[in-house]
């Protein structure tokens, strides 16, 4: 065999070898991209919202403030959170909201004046529902999905 034609051979190897690793990362590239405009759009998605209300002759009414509804939302005094909280009975990491899966999960952060749920004060997560009312300090907020039926 002629060495001419043994280079030959092993660049065109060499090239279809190169071409695929090249067809690979642009593969890779490409779902990538799909993912992130995927996740982009599910973090623009409209899970409901989080209606503040006030006491007001023993009922609680709305204020008109209310606040999107997020996977992971948290509540408290704290700039960091999420949601913050202009209370005194309020820690500055009080309280979660966390979807996994389907359900959304409700959590006191060992905050010192706890979270309610229906009246009900936490001492472990808790799955919530469209109309639950959570009490953070002296505060309470309605959680109003946008997919719950009506």
């Amino acid at each position: 065999m002629d060495i001419t034609l043994v280079l030959f051979v092993l660049r065109v190897a060499s090239a279809m070898v190169l071409g695929a690793f090249v067809l690979a990362i642009a593969a890779l590239l490409y779902r990538d991209l799909r993912q992130a405009a995927h996740t982009q759009g599910s973090a623009r998605r409209s899970y409901g919202q989080i209606v503040a209300l006030l006491p007001m002759d023993g009922k609680l009414v709305k204020t008109g403030t209310s606040h999107p509804l997020t996977p992971y939302t948290s509540f408290g005094r704290a700039p960091t959170n999420t949601i913050q909280l202009e209370d005194s009975a309020t820690s500055n990491e009080h309280a979660t909201l966390t979807q996994k899966g389907v359900q959304w999960w409700l959590e006191d952060r060992n905050s010192r004046n706890g979270t309610t749920l229906n009246g009900t004060p936490i001492d472990r997560p808790v799955i919530i529902t469209h109309g639950d009312i959570i009490g953070i300090g002296k505060l309470h907020f309605r959680i109003d999905f946008t997919d719950a039926p009506a």
